[in-house]
Formats: structure tokens, C-alpha cells, sequence
């Protein structure tokens, strides 16, 4: 059931958008002031949260993320949008209905979209929740200067989660930061680990199709979904972010 819509609510959204985006700086997946997180804000189509241009990732407060459109305007806050920002974001928001969408170079899963091969690979446990959730663009055309870009991605994701962008980055979305985030980190420590298994110059062992399903199919004995281990997982990152980035929640 959707959580009505309340000022806490939207409170919490900041929150959770400004810990992500440190979280992102501790685990090594950002540029600086580039890439991009966004969230819908809750209640409001249409229009979008993210950190103002020209903040380092390291400094995201929950006070200081503006609202913007598929224009570009910034509605709420000060600061502006970067044109790359919107024109990628706003239309996968708009197309795909995904709350969070994030986009980053981080380095392995970038290092295996600059190889001629990108396929994530099913060769580890944790690649086998993934392979399937992949939708691979294979047509890097340059810098995003118009929506049609974000409408091109959308249409790439084919309702996939995470596109690989062909000598660019990742894109992830997600129902809400838990599972985004959730997906992001771990993808790429799944990437770090196929680079560094690949650069020994043996031959992975890949998991056969059934064992893949296996693995992605839910253990009815499981006493924790995956949504409560989504959420597990990000509060337990919020709680190192308190003790070593701290300030993302004024």
C-alpha cells in the first residue's frame, strides 16, 4: 500500500536522497559534483529532487536539493539542474513510473562498458541476482543535450532496472533509494569482481541458466524479503554515513 503523502514523508525523501549521495562519495561511486541521483517527490509527478549543480556529493543536505521538471526549472531551492541531469532523468521518471533513478561512472561497472564484450556475466552468486535485470545500450552517441535522450534509454531498459551504457557509466532505477541504492552498490561490487576474476586471463566459470533461476527465485524459508533486506541494508548505511559523513540530515 502507498504511504499517504505528508510533509514527513517528503522529509524523509530528502533525507534518504542526501544519505545516498554520500553514501555514494564512502563507497567510491561518484565524480565529484558530476553524475546524477534523483527521486520523484512523493505526491507530485512530474517534478523531481536532486543535489544543485556544482555541490560536491560530500556535501548533499537534505535542505539544499532542489525541485525541477522535465524543463529544467528549478521550483524549489536554489541552484540550477544540469542540463544532462534533466535530460536523462526527468524522461525515465516520466516513461519507466521508477521513483529513484541513479546514474554514475563508477569505476568497475564502467571499466567492463568500456570492453567491446559489456555483458555482465553470471559467474558469482550475487552476478546471478543481476544478469537478468540488465539492459545493455550499445550506442554511446555523445553528450545528452535534449529529453529525447532519456526517452531513448527508457525504451533502451525494455522495463529493466539497470541499463549499461556502452563507453558511459550505469543507469539504476528503483521503486524506492533502499532498493536502488541497494542495487547500485552492489552491482558494482559484482563488476569489481568480474574485472579482477578477467585480468588473471583464466576462463570464468560461468552458473548454468537453472542455477541462475534458482538463485533469483525467492526461499519461501526466507524470514527476510528482499525489500526488508533492502531496507536493512540502507539504514545500516545511514548509520555509518552518521558516523562518518555526518550533516546529510539538517
Amino acid at each position: 500500500m502507498d504511504q499517504p503523502v505528508t510533509a514527513d514523508l517528503i522529509a524523509r525523501t530528502r533525507i534518504h536522497l542526501a544519505a545516498a549521495l554520500r553514501m555514494a562519495v564512502l563507497d567510491e561511486l561518484h565524480e565529484g559534483i558530476d553524475n546524477h541521483f534523483t527521486v520523484q517527490v512523493p505526491g507530485r509527478p512530474g517534478q523531481y529532487l536532486i543535489l544543485p549543480f556544482g555541490l560536491h556529493w560530500s556535501e548533499a543536505r537534505a535542505s539544499e536539493l532542489v525541485v525541477f521538471d522535465e524543463s529544467g526549472t528549478t521550483l524549489e531551492g536554489r541552484g540550477k539542474v544540469e542540463l544532462s541531469a534533466r535530460c536523462i532523468h526527468a524522461p525515465i521518471h516520466r516513461i519507466t513510473g521508477a521513483q529513484v533513478v541513479l546514474h554514475t561512472h563508477q569505476p568497475y561497472a564502467t571499466a567492463i562498458n568500456l570492453l567491446e564484450d559489456n555483458r555482465l556475466l553470471p559467474a558469482s552468486q550475487t552476478a546471478a541476482f543481476f544478469t537478468k535485470l540488465v539492459a545493455y545500450d550499445d550506442e554511446y552517441a555523445g553528450l545528452a543535450h535534449s529529453n529525447s535522450e532519456g526517452e531513448r534509454l527508457a525504451r533502451v531498459a525494455r522495463g529493466k532496472p539497470i541499463v549499461f551504457m556502452k563507453n558511459h557509466g550505469v543507469l539504476v532505477t528503483g521503486g524506492s533509494m533502499a532498493q536502488a541504492y541497494h542495487r547500485l552498490s552492489r552491482l558494482e561490487r559484482v563488476c569489481k569482481l568480474q574485472v579482477l576474476a578477467l585480468s588473471t586471463g583464466q576462463p570464468l566459470a560461468l552458473l548454468p541458466d537453472d542455477i541462475v533461476d534458482a538463485v533469483r527465485t525467492p526461499n519461501p524459508d526466507d524470514t527476510h524479503s528482499r525489500e526488508e533486506r533492502e531496507r536493512l541494508f540502507f539504514e545500516a548505511m545511514m548509520r555509518v554515513v552518521d558516523r562518518e559523513l555526518p550533516g546529510y540530515r539538517d
